[in-house]
């Protein structure tokens, strides 16, 4: 079981590490060729309000929760507004075509319909909430680039360099906790039974859900990775609605990205994204649940 917690850790940490610097040196490569005032015109103007464009962003993104936010600091710091950055933020881990496909083949179109519709409420009126009770004031740490005239564009191969200089200057900060928050996830994996877990889930009470969604956060997962799990799961006789809970609290959330966030958000929006996430999901499961 040791022997699998560590393979496990080692697995998350190489994968987690690449995809940052993946995504930390083309967020940099697009700054550089577009630059950062661009990019924040092009999400501030326009018929498209801000926010649908990050729900857009967000939906063609299939990331992880993880690997989104090398993406937000570099919106952040392109000067992107708070409301449109957290939309980003909330969809880019809970929708993308190859989820909505992915669970429309394993449950039924049925299901995968009203998760997108809920999804795509939740990631636009969330945020909205967050900016009427101040909390655009909670962000730290983000270097607002000022208006700079910038140097002319080198092309892909002289501009990569410095790109992946950028990126692991952003990476450094977030080591540790992307350690220390990789250590507990790996250590649930490894040390919580699956079918104590399935049981939990399974169980036909009113707070079957509440606790999957509580069980999820912990977990890393993404959503395309879980799908099979969920069909697994729902085979083995476990109700629809913990089974989405599960999944929308571990790949809304996990402590590897709740410990990066920390270095972005003060404690106050930390604990309300985290809080807002598992209300999601508790509510998106009693919601599935009662629509299946």
């Amino acid at each position: 079981m040791l022997i699998d917690t560590l393979q496990t850790f080692a697995l998350l940490l190489g994968e987690l590490l690449a995809l940052f610097l993946f995504v930390s040196a083309a967020v940099a490569l697009i700054n550089r060729r577009f630059g950062p005032e661009k990019m924040r015109d092009w999400m501030a103007s326009g018929i498209v309000p801000g926010p649908v464009k990050g729900l857009l962003l967000g939906a063609v993104t299939p990331f992880c929760s993880c690997s989104t936010l090398p993406m937000l600091v570099g919106m952040l710091n392109a000067g992107v507004g708070f409301q449109t950055a957290m939309t980003y933020l909330i969809s880019s881990p809970l929708l993308n075509p190859i989820i909505v496909g992915g669970i429309g083949i394993i449950f039924g179109w049925k299901i995968a319909i009203i998760y997108t519709v809920f999804t795509l409420a939740v990631s636009l009126i969330t945020p909205m909430i967050w900016t009427m009770l101040g909390m655009q004031t909670a962000v730290k740490r983000v270097r607002v680039q000022g208006e700079t005239t910038p140097e002319p564009w080198k092309g892909l191969v002289g501009e990569l360099p410095g790109a992946l200089r950028q990126a692991w200057a952003d990476l450094r900060p977030l080591l540790i906790p992307m350690l220390l928050g990789l250590a507990v996830g790996a250590a649930i994996y490894g040390f919580v039974p699956e079918d104590q877990l399935t049981g939990f889930a399974g169980a036909n009470i009113w707070w079957a859900v509440p606790l999957a969604a509580v069980i999820g956060i912990p977990m890393y997962i993404r959503l395309e990775t879980m799908l099979p799990v969920g069909l697994a799961l729902q085979s083995a006789g476990v109700a629809i609605g913990p089974i989405f809970a599960l999944m929308i609290g571990g790949a809304g959330a996990s402590p590897p990205e709740v410990s990066m966030l920390a270095a972005v958000f003060k404690p106050r929006l930390l604990i309300t994204f985290v809080a807002t996430i598992l209300a999601v999901a508790i509510i998106g499961g009693y919601l599935i649940s009662l629509t299946s």
